[in-house]
């Protein structure tokens, strides 16, 4: 379905030609002074120097060629602008399409193509802490976008599970219970299938084992585990199984919480078959090259303006390093899915790191030219006072704690206010708490830090997520009192406010679009914002349920109705939905 700007641009270019102009000239753009008028073209002002007369006179003579049925007021204005204001009937057949066409009519610049989405990030036998959130929620809400303008999407948890942390377990264990049979290289019997650890221990083996990373000796075993495991010794495979099968169950339960899915979690292991094909075929095409005893590939160009060093591939000691493992990720990747858009969503930290795998990527032919790479940087969360967010002893945050206190938070408020039985308060608060955490985070630029305020997240008022819950339950309360409405045609705007509600619609698909382009899932926060704005305006302003003439009545519900399909869609985009009562 076209976008509404682009058929009053078309409409103007036709107005232009018609009056003797260059259509390029009728680019119509939304109105700067909504006082004054709701579009407005300022291409008079451009085709006066091209044509050598007053942009007025062009102005003059374009808006008596424009059609007087689409538009209520189409005016020319010194030095040369044309404001324009929708008929109420263009709107109200606009509004119509929207409602009955599929997705609302709104492009699907995706469709034939796949977009892999890395995010999440997590790292096995290692809780999710409070630096997981922003990947998770973000990468999420991409994920979403994409596959509802039309992509074949893969979301990819690309676990950690490969790196050092698996020898400093290793390492750690063996000194605790150094008589198990995965450290006997004699051993060819079975290993048990129950974990010498449980989720609890693993966790407190890790930190134990990382803070000795300073001892030469410890250190030296942990990296000798590490090389070990990747060679295949079977004791160690063993125990990276019992890792996996207990850490696993647990990231995906938090992530479930947060209602966040992969539809792959694979992680760097699953990359690690590909690295040796990988890197002798860089070496033999010439595109890694030596360099004081490491491997690397140069990246640099003649235009960047600040220094960007080589992509190490191998290390002097022979040993992969990250990049390595992204470069192997890639290979699989195209090999399985043939992506045309790969998303990286992590700290906005690891830029240069990014940078630095793109263009080794791009160089050596590992993906082809016109995959799109890009890495979605994103700041970090801070405490309310602005500081790096920690725990009253100094430690970081578990993810899991932060989301029940702002379920705790929420639903003290929910229980105090009474807002429904004590049979749905879990159920409520859920909604409401997740609502709060994910709108909070997601308003925000992703590039930009942000502070987390418990209070003001969780607000029922202003620019939060339970705001735009409230919006939608009060809507589905008018619905369910009114009856049937889901087939009630889009009527004439009745009001100054329906007309500003219809306006606010019509921006669906161009905020998507220009989310999409931008991957910033806060465009859509600010768009639900001004949508919910419009209806409560609308509602506060309007007689609905009271309103006599039923035929104006029927059209009040439709468009209502509507904008709560919208509300309820752009919602399950960014990842949270509304309950019944509120």
């Amino acid at each position: 379905m076209e976008k509404i700007l682009d058929i009053i641009s078309r409409k103007m270019a036709e107005a232009f030609e018609k009056a003797g102009f260059d259509a390029a000239y009728g680019k119509v753009t939304v109105s700067n002074r909504p006082d004054l008028c709701q579009y407005q073209c300022n291409g008079a002002l451009a085709a006066a120097k091209v044509y050598k007369c007053a942009p007025i006179q062009i102005a003059n003579a374009v808006a008596e060629q424009l059609d007087k049925a689409d538009f209520s007021m189409c005016e020319a204005v010194m030095p040369g602008f044309i404001n324009l204001k929708l008929s109420d009937s263009f709107l109200q057949s606009y509004l119509e399409d929207t409602r009955t066409a599929p997705d609302f009519g709104v492009a699907k610049p995706g469709n034939g193509k796949t977009a892999v989405v890395d995010y999440g990030g997590a790292n096995v036998a290692k809780p999710l802490h409070i630096g997981h959130l922003r990947p998770a929620i973000i990468g999420e809400a991409l994920k979403r976008l994409h596959k509802f303008l039309g992509y074949n999407t893969i979301g990819d948890v690309h676990l950690g599970d490969w790196g050092l942390q698996m020898g400093l377990i290793i390492a750690e264990l063996q000194e605790r219970q150094p008589d198990l049979c995965y450290f006997d290289p004699d051993y060819t019997g079975e290993y048990p299938t129950e974990s010498p650890f449980t989720l609890t221990e693993l966790e407190e083996i890790y930190p134990t084992a990382s803070s000795k990373k300073s001892d030469p000796e410890f250190a030296e075993k942990a990296h000798i585990a590490t090389y070990e495991l990747q060679q295949g010794r079977r004791g160690y495979r063993a125990i990276w199984n019992h890792i996996m099968g207990i850490s696993l169950p647990d990231l995906r339960r938090i992530y479930g919480i947060l209602d966040v899915h992969f539809e792959k979690w694979l992680g760097e292991s699953d990359a690690d078959p590909y690295i040796p094909a990988m890197v002798e075929d860089l070496k033999d095409r010439g595109f890694a090259v030596q360099s004081a005893g490491a491997w690397v590939i140069p990246v640099a160009e003649e235009t960047d303006k600040k220094e960007v060093p080589p992509c190490i591939l191998v290390k002097s000691d022979g040993s992969a390093i990250y990049a390595t493992t992204d470069l192997a990720t890639m290979v699989q990747r195209t090999q399985d899915w043939n992506p045309d858009k790969m998303l990286y969503v992590t700290d906005k930290r690891q830029n240069l790191h990014f940078e630095q795998i793109f263009r080794a990527a791009k160089k050596s032919g590992i993906v082809k030219e016109h995959v799109q790479l890009d890495h979605v940087g994103h700041g970090t969360m801070n405490g309310a006072d602005g500081k790096p967010f920690k725990t009253r002893d100094g430690g970081v945050l578990r993810l899991e704690q932060l989301i029940n206190d702002m379920t705790d938070f929420v639903r003290t408020k929910v229980v105090e206010n009474k807002i429904v039985d004590e049979s749905e308060v879990e159920a409520t608060t859920a909604k409401i708490a997740l609502a709060a955490l994910k709108y909070g985070d997601l308003s925000n630029q992703p590039t930009k830090d942000y502070n987390f305020d418990l209070e003001r997240f969780a607000a029922f008022e202003g620019n939060t997520g339970p705001y735009i819950l409230y919006t939608v339950v009060r809507i589905k309360s008018i619905l369910a009192r009114y009856g049937a409405w889901e087939h009630l045609p889009i009527a004439v705007p009745a009001n100054p406010y329906a007309t500003d509600l219809m306006l606010a619609i019509t921006k669906l698909g161009p905020t998507l679009e220009a989310a999409l382009s931008a991957l910033a899932p806060n465009m859509i926060c600010a768009y639900i914002y001004e949508l919910a704005g419009a209806v409560n305006k609308f509602y506060h302003e309007t007689r609905i349920l009271s309103e006599e003439d039923k035929t104006l009545q029927a059209g009040y519900i439709s468009l209502i109705g509507l904008a709560k399909n919208i509300l309820e869609t752009c919602m399950d985009i960014l990842g949270f939905s509304a309950p019944e009562k509120m």
